[in-house]
C-alpha cells in the first residue's frame, strides 16, 4: 500500500533548470505529493520516514531515490486549478488558451441558459483545430511530451505516477456542479453541459443516425436547474424522462462522448509515457448525492450514466484497463450515516460499486478523501475499504497544519500504521453505528478478563 500525502501548501517547489534540484517551498510553488511505500520488515522506521518526509522543509535529494523513499505523483493538468473562494489560489488555463476562448467562446462547456465554464475545453472539439491550428488533443499531447522531456531523469524512479487530468478538477466528468459564484449548491442535481456548438453538432448527428432527428435540437427541456432536487424535474423524477427511449438515447450519447474523450487523452498519455516506468492514473469523481434514487441525477449530469438499472462505472473501468491505468476514486472516508437524509446519499454503496467495476475489469483502484478529516471514524472507514486488495494506493488530501494540532497527529500515525499493514489491524471506534456504547462494555470486560488470566498464569508459573 502506497500512501500519498497531498498538501494544500507545497512542500516541494519546481525543479531548478540549472541544478535540477528540488528546492524548499515558496509561496508560488505548486502542490505536489510525497509517497511513502511501506517497508514490511521495518515498518516503524518507514513510518518515521513518512512523518519526516511530510514535515521536512525540503527533501533529502542528495540521496538516491530508492534510499530517500520519496516518490512524486505528477498531475498532468489541462484544466483550471482551484476555485475563487476561501482564499484558495486559482491557476487558470494558459493566457493564449484564454485568448482563444475569448475569440471563440464555444470551445468551453456551456449549459442550457448559455452560461460558459472556463475550467476546461469542451470535449466536443477534441479533434478540431480550434487552438491556433491545433486540436486540444494535440495540445495535451505536446504538453505531456514536454513534461516527459523536462523530467526524463525522474520518471519511473522519483516520479512514480502521472495522474492525467481529463476534466474539471482533473476528473473525468463534465463541470455539472460549478461552485463558483454560487451557481450550484449541495445537494443540487446540476445541469447538462452540452450546449456549445460543437456538442450540439455531435448531438444532432447522433439523433439523425438514430432515426429521430427531433432529438438533436438540444438537451432535455425538463432537466431542471443546478440547485433543484430530482423530484422537482420531469426528467429525473422517479419514472421520469430519463427512463424513456429518448432518455436512454441522450444519456448514452452524453456519457459516450465523455468516455471517448477519456480514451483519447489516455491513449495520448500511454503513447508519451509508455516505457518510462511511471504508472498512469485517472481520477473519477465520487458523486454520492442522490445515489439512493432511481435516476442518480447528479451522476447523470456529470456524465456517468449510472442509474438503478445501468452501470455507469464499468465502461470507465474497461477503458482504463485498455490503457493500463489506475482508477483513482474519492470519498473513501465517508459513511452513509454521516450524510443528510434529504440528499439520498450513499458514498459507501458508491465505493462498493466502483470497487466491483474495477475488479471485474482488472484495474487497480486508488482512493482519496473528499473532505478535510482528522477523526478516527474517517480513518477507520478508509482502512476498512483498503483491507485486503481493496486499494492499490491512497492519497490523503488537504493536509495542513491542523493535522499536527492536538491529538490529530497521533490518530494520523495510527492510520498510517494500519494502511502500511494493508488494513489488517484497523482501530475500532468506541461506539457502534448508532453512536451508542452498547458493545464497549463487552470489549473492555473481555480485555480485563484476558489481563487477569494472563496475570494468574504468570503467578502459577512463578510458584
Amino acid at each position: 500500500m502506497a500512501l500519498t500525502l497531498r498538501s494544500s501548501t507545497s512542500f516541494l517547489s519546481h525543479v531548478d533548470s540549472a541544478s535540477k534540484l528540488l528546492h524548499k517551498p515558496t509561496d508560488e510553488a505548486a502542490p505536489c505529493c510525497v509517497s511513502v511505500p511501506p517497508a514490511p520488515s521495518r515498518r516503524p522506521r518507514a513510518l518515521r520516514a513518512a512523518a519526516a518526509a511530510a514535515t521536512a522543509p525540503s527533501p533529502a535529494t542528495h540521496r538516491a531515490p530508492a534510499e530517500a523513499a520519496e516518490l512524486l505523483h505528477g498531475g498532468g493538468a489541462g484544466q483550471q486549478h482551484g476555485l475563487p473562494r476561501g482564499g484558495v489560489p486559482v491557476i487558470p488555463l494558459p493566457p493564449w488558451v484564454l485568448e482563444e476562448m475569448s475569440s471563440n467562446p464555444n470551445i468551453v462547456y456551456t449549459d442550457r441558459s448559455g452560461r460558459r465554464n472556463p475550467e476546461y475545453i469542451s470535449l466536443g472539439c477534441d479533434t478540431l483545430p480550434v487552438l491556433r491550428g491545433r486540436t486540444p488533443i494535440q495540445v495535451y499531447t505536446d504538453y505531456m511530451r514536454s513534461f516527459r522531456q523536462r523530467f526524463r531523469d525522474y520518471l519511473g524512479n522519483v516520479i512514480a505516477e502521472i495522474q492525467v487530468g481529463m476534466g474539471p478538477c482533473g476528473e473525468l466528468r463534465y463541470p455539472s456542479y460549478p461552485e463558483a459564484n454560487g451557481t450550484w449548491r449541495f445537494p443540487g442535481i446540476g445541469e447538462f453541459q452540452c450546449y456549445d456548438k460543437y456538442m450540439r453538432a455531435s448531438l444532432e448527428a447522433a439523433a439523425v443516425a438514430s432515426g429521430h432527428e427531433e432529438w438533436g435540437r438540444g438537451g432535455p427541456h425538463d432537466a431542471g436547474e443546478y440547485k433543484q432536487m430530482p423530484d422537482d424535474t420531469g426528467f429525473f423524477r422517479r419514472e421520469g424522462t430519463w427512463s424513456t427511449e429518448y432518455g436512454h438515447f441522450f444519456l448514452e450519447w452524453y456519457s459516450g462522448m465523455l468516455l471517448e474523450h477519456g480514451d483519447r487523452v489516455m491513449a495520448a498519455a500511454e503513447a508519451v509515457f509508455g516505457g518510462t516506468g511511471a504508472t498512469l492514473s485517472a481520477k473519477v469523481a465520487g458523486i454520492h448525492w442522490h445515489y439512493r434514487t432511481r435516476s442518480h441525477a447528479a451522476e447523470l449530469t456529470a456524465g456517468y450514466y449510472n442509474t438503478r438499472g445501468h452501470d455507469g462505472y464499468a465502461p470507465i473501468a474497461r477503458m482504463l484497463a485498455k490503457r493500463g491505468a489506475v482508477l483513482n476514486f474519492t470519498c473513501m472516508e465517508m459513511k452513509d450515516e454521516q450524510q443528510p437524509q434529504h440528499a439520498s446519499c450513499s458514498p459507501e454503496l458508491l465505493v462498493q460499486q466502483v470497487k466491483a467495476a474495477t475488479s471485474a475489469a482488472g484495474v487497480q483502484l486508488a482512493g482519496e478523501n473528499a473532505l478535510e478529516r482528522y477523526d478516527d471514524a474517517a480513518f477507520s472507514q478508509v482502512v476498512s475499504t483498503a483491507r485486503g486488495a481493496g486499494l492499490a494506493a491512497f492519497t490523503y488530501l488537504r493536509m495542513n497544519k491542523t493535522l499536527f494540532d492536538g491529538d490529530n497527529w497521533g490518530r494520523f500515525v495510527s492510520f498510517v500504521r494500519a494502511m502500511a499493514d494493508g488494513g489488517a489491524r484497523p482501530a475500532l471506534p468506541r461506539c457502534d453505528t448508532g453512536h451508542s456504547d452498547l458493545y464497549v462494555g463487552f470489549v473492555d470486560a473481555a480485555k480485563e478478563r484476558k489481563a487477569a488470566e494472563a496475570k494468574g498464569a504468570a503467578t502459577t508459573a512463578a510458584l
